[in-house]
């Protein structure tokens, strides 16, 4: 009888031990859950973007910008901060964006494949006025180093990746004439009354990235106003498409509200 009574007290013991252990381990668990979500801040971010999709600097071959103007240029955006101490930080968001632009430029001697009628092809060098739009659609990932410079001021700066979702770049060719082949082959007129289109929608590439630079002020304790520039650093079209002779990178400028929680 005492034999068992003395298990039965061991095993009650062991029982009371590991519960114990159990428990010490759950608080500590929740501790580094707390302290890992100590300093993390969100946000949802509402902007509208200005820029458009440019070679830098802008070629000869552009000799002037008769027209800009935008188009919707819509993001929406949900952000994590953390505190890394009093003044550094990382900032990460999930973007969905539209990136747009419409212009008119005067050009010479600029590569172009234009549709000249229908199921006509025709590739050489124009010369005269070009049409463009673009209606850009992307998923973004920023992340960026936050610098505190005082309790209402920030300062972000970093990369961010965008994949394309769905792209337009297209337009028009007007008032000019186009050299098939060469800049000195036969010449094809198109007038003011009769534009031809173009379309390299599906030339454009799927993976960009860039960097992206903003300031952040806290407007109200729940309300922040940012303003942002997102410099693309990849062309918008693959090195082996050579109907634009010249890198396109998509510079926007974005301002908006942040509702922090």
């Amino acid at each position: 009888m005492a034999m068992t009574k003395n298990i039965r007290l061991i095993l009650i013991l062991g029982i009371l031990l590991i519960s114990a252990n159990a428990f010490a381990q759950k608080e500590r668990n929740l501790g580094i859950i707390k302290s890992a979500l100590n300093g993390l801040h969100y946000s949802v971010r509402a902007s509208y973007g200005l820029g458009g999709v440019s070679p830098v600097p802008l070629p000869s071959e552009i000799r002037e910008i008769n027209s800009y103007r935008p188009l919707i240029g819509i993001a929406l955006e949900g952000t994590i901060e953390k505190d890394i101490n009093k003044w550094l930080g990382i900032h990460v968001g999930l973007r969905l964006e539209n990136k747009t632009m419409a212009t008119d430029a005067l050009v010479k001697g600029y590569k172009m494949e234009i549709q000249n009628g229908p199921g006509v092809t025709v590739k050489g060098y124009w010369t005269g006025n070009v049409k463009t739009n673009v209606k850009n659609s992307y998923i973004s990932l920023p992340i960026l180093v936050t610098f505190k410079l005082t309790p209402r001021w920030k300062m972000r700066i970093g990369p961010y990746f965008s994949y394309l979702l769905s792209g337009d770049f297209s337009g028009s060719v007007y008032d000019g004439y186009l050299r098939e082949g060469s800049p000195t082959g036969p010449k094809v007129i198109i007038d003011a009354n009769n534009p031809a289109s173009y379309d390299f929608s599906e030339e454009l590439v799927r993976n960009n990235w860039g960097l992206q630079y903003g300031i952040e002020w806290r407007a109200f304790s729940h309300l922040n106003i940012f303003a942002d520039l997102q410099w693309g650093m990849n062309s918008a079209f693959p090195k082996d498409f050579d109907t634009i002779s010249f890198k396109m990178f998509p510079i926007y400028a974005n301002l908006g509200f942040a509702y922090a929680f």
